[in-house]
């Protein structure tokens, strides 16, 4: 029987990688991630290749346009066509960005939210809203943004985890995002993963991104992963363990065998954290 348990490396289900997946996906692979959005109106062939990987990978499903951080009501029509969605393909696991989108129409970008106790009781509620709809616990994504919020009442890291809290959500942390906001910023990307409660932390992004000048980093989603970010991985796995990790590569994406040892790097840096962290049980036992 196929382990459907969510664990290890995932990639990022692109159509222009399915030619070579569909002639076998790899080893490297443990799961998949996809946008609902890119999926729900899919028929014939493409519903097939979903069908077909579903088989073979325990899927994720990332949204792109719930707009928790919106004034709008949420799409609750949306919502239950997304719910069976995730139940037709046994997907347990959805997450979703904390920011905004919409407001009489999408706006085709994810923008921040203020850092208050107002905002984190607006976005705790659209997320207590979703789970009930969804029947499932969700995870929310610390965004990339490039101009601070207007009116903040605390740091970012604060108002992650009073979200969290309010709402009582998982925490899906991307790990090039904290990254990107350091660099734009000018904090310590070491002491904000430190700050994220570890006992809600079910799920890691990484990705590239572009370096524009030395205080401007821009989420891209369309390069290699740097050293800098392999690092901060590297020390979230240190301090949390091994959550399930995906490479996102949304555009500018090579042949699958190029974006394999990216992969293949994530799972070794879990098995080494995984056996690193056996031995001090062992020791402390």
């Amino acid at each position: 029987m196929r382990d459907t348990s969510l664990h290890g490396a995932g990639l990022g289900l692109r159509r222009e990688l399915i030619p070579d997946l569909r002639a076998g996906v790899p080893d490297a692979i443990d799961f998949f991630e996809l946008a609902p959005e890119n999926w729900l109106e899919m028929g014939g062939a493409r519903r097939k290749d979903l069908r077909h990987f579903a088989e073979r990978r325990p899927l994720v499903a990332h949204g792109l346009s719930l707009n928790l951080g919106g004034t709008v009501p949420l799409d609750e029509i949306f919502l239950q066509r997304v719910k069976r969605f995730l139940d037709e393909y046994g997907i347990a696991q959805f997450t979703e960005h904390l920011s905004w989108c919409g407001d009489d129409g999408h706006l085709y970008d994810l923008l921040p939210i203020p850092f208050t106790g107002d905002a984190v009781r607006h976005v705790a509620s659209r997320i207590r809203l979703t789970q009930e709809i969804l029947e499932r616990r969700i995870a929310i994504e610390n965004a990339s943004y490039y101009v601070a919020p207007a009116i903040a009442e605390m740091s970012e890291s604060d108002f992650i985890r009073a979200v969290l809290a309010e709402a009582d959500c998982d925490l899906h942390l991307d790990v090039n995002n904290v990254y990107v906001n350091s660099v734009n910023f000018g904090f310590d990307p070491r002491a904000f993963l430190d700050a994220m409660p570890a006992e809600r932390i079910v799920y890691l992004h990484m990705a590239g991104h572009d370096r524009e000048a030395a205080d401007l980093a821009i989420d891209t989603h369309g390069a290699a992963v740097i050293d800098p970010v392999w690092e901060l991985l590297d020390h979230t796995y240190a301090r949390i363990g091994t959550p399930p990790t995906l490479l996102e590569r949304d555009y500018n994406i090579p042949p699958l065998a190029e974006l394999l040892p990216e992969v293949e790097r994530i799972r070794h840096l879990q098995a080494r954290h995984t056996v690193a962290q056996a031995r001090e049980l062992r020791h402390v036992a």
